[in-house]
């Protein structure tokens, strides 16, 4: 019975972090046009009659590092065009795109810090 009362507020009806909202897919639902899908299945919306634009992400966390670059242009307004619109470049040493690692296995971690030791010998008048 706990399990069930946990998962139903844990619903997108309540929460925003595991999905969008009722009120997004509402909102998405009457005033939305869908303008394009990424490679992590993401869907991109802008407001039919309006300038707003928003991302639907699939299936996982509300991250902002799992937008890709291209998208990320278009969402904040630096440029009009639609990705499929542009002649993107990828350069040679450009890697693929990868969401904010911190928090699990793979997160940066720096090699334990070395002891402080001074470098010089301390003035005493």
């Amino acid at each position: 019975m706990a399990s069930l009362f946990k998962s139903f507020f844990a619903s997108p009806i309540f929460t925003w972090w595991n999905s969008a909202t009722f009120g997004t897919m509402l909102f998405t639902r009457r005033k939305g046009e869908k303008v394009g899908t990424d490679d992590q299945g993401n869907i991109y919306y802008r407001e039919k009659k309006g300038h707003r634009r928003w991302v639907i992400y699939k299936n996982g966390p509300i991250e902002a590092s799992r937008v890709p670059s291209e998208w990320h242009g278009w969402l904040h307004y630096t440029t009009d065009k639609l990705p499929a619109e542009q002649d993107i470049t990828v350069k040679a040493w450009e890697k693929e795109h990868q969401e904010n690692q911190t928090g699990s296995a793979a997160a940066y971690s720096p090699a334990a810090p070395r002891p402080a030791t001074p470098k010089y010998e301390a003035w005493h008048p």
